[in-house]
C-alpha cells in the first residue's frame, strides 16, 4: 500500500511517537536531505543528492532513511506567497505521489515559503563564498524545513 501523503499535522498520527524524520528540499537539480534525532528536537544536514533519474534519487533517499531508522518524511512544499500552488508545488506533489509508492512511511508536507531565502541570508552572514553556498544551500534548506516542522510538532505537544 502506498504511503500516506498528508499535511504535517495529519501525518503525525501515522508516525510512532519517537523516531527520526527525514526532511527533503526538492530542487530541480538537487535534493537537500536532513534528518532529525529520534526525539525530534534537532535537524541535522545529511547530504545534497544530485538529481539524475527519479528511481535513483528515490533509492538514495530511501537508503538514507533506512540507514538512520527513519519513521517518516517531511517534504518541503513550495507554496507561493499568496498561498496558491504553482508549478514547483505541483512538481513536489508529483514527486510525493511517486515516492509514496516506494515506501510505507507517511510523508508530511510542510510549507517551505522563503526557506531558501532565509538560508541564503544566513550563509551570506557567515561570509560563505558564492561557490560554497551553491554546494550546501539545498542541504541547509532541508535542515531549515525540517527544523521548522519539528518546532511546530513540539508546539503541538505542549499542554495548553
Amino acid at each position: 500500500m502506498p504511503a500516506f501523503i498528508l499535511s504535517l499535522i495529519d501525518a503525525v498520527a501515522h508516525w510512532p511517537e519517537r523516531g527520526a524524520l527525514v526532511g527533503l528540499d526538492l530542487g530541480t537539480k538537487t535534493i537537500g536531505v536532513a534528518i532529525s534525532d529520534a526525539d525530534r528536537r534537532l535537524a541535522t544536514g545529511v547530504e545534497t543528492i544530485q538529481r539524475t533519474a527519479f528511481k535513483a534519487d528515490a533509492a538514495r533517499v530511501l537508503a538514507i532513511a533506512a540507514e538512520r531508522n527513519a519513521v517518516g518524511f517531511v517534504l518541503g512544499l513550495p507554496i507561493n506567497m499568496d498561498g496558491s500552488e504553482g508549478p514547483r508545488a505541483q512538481s513536489t506533489r508529483a514527486f510525493a505521489r511517486n515516492f509514496s509508492k516506494l515506501t510505507d512511511l507517511a510523508i508530511g508536507l510542510w510549507d517551505e515559503r522563503l526557506s531558501t531565502v532565509a538560508v541564503e541570508r544566513e550563509l551570506i552572514g557567515m561570509d560563505m563564498s558564492r561557490a560554497r553556498r551553491a554546494e550546501v544551500i539545498d542541504e541547509h534548506a532541508a535542515m531549515f524545513i525540517l527544523q521548522g516542522a519539528l518546532d511546530r510538532l513540539a508546539k503541538l505537544r505542549q499542554p495548553r
